[in-house]
């Protein structure tokens, strides 16, 4: 996992320092990239050439190189990293099952998953209810 930002690594240090390490214990575990040119905001599509900031993007990418999963938010708005946690759970769980087993709605690692095929189709409902999860 990685963030990365057009602040420079200086101002990552002040903000891990005198915010986050008070609002997470250990603060974040995980780098935290200085992006000053913008040039990773610009290759996803995050970066706001007017004000010279990237918007709030969350990738999930794979192994492989490949967007699973993208969300972007404007800054009134804020994220919830228990659902990015989710995400990634459900992603890794796909990915070892080769997707013999996919995550219905609203999934939680332990619950209930699905097995993708043709006896599936038209029965969701027979195996999986959303007020389960």
């Amino acid at each position: 996992m990685l963030s990365a930002s057009v602040d420079s690594q200086f101002v990552h240090k002040i903000w891990h320092e005198q915010e986050l390490a008070k609002m997470v214990e250990g603060g974040v575990p995980f780098p935290m990239l200085a992006d000053a040119g913008g040039h990773l905001g610009k290759a996803y599509g995050v970066y706001d050439d007017q004000a010279g900031v990237d918007v709030r993007g969350r990738f999930i990418i794979d192994p492989d190189g490949v967007i699973q999963a993208m969300e972007v938010l404007t800054p009134p708005v804020g994220r919830r990293v228990e659902e990015s946690l989710r995400q990634i759970k459900a992603y890794q769980h796909v990915r070892e099952t080769k997707g013999a087993e996919v995550m219905p709605s609203g999934w939680e690692p332990g619950k209930k998953v699905l097995r993708p095929g043709p006896d599936l189709v038209g029965r969701v409902w027979e195996v999986w209810n959303p007020k389960d999860t």
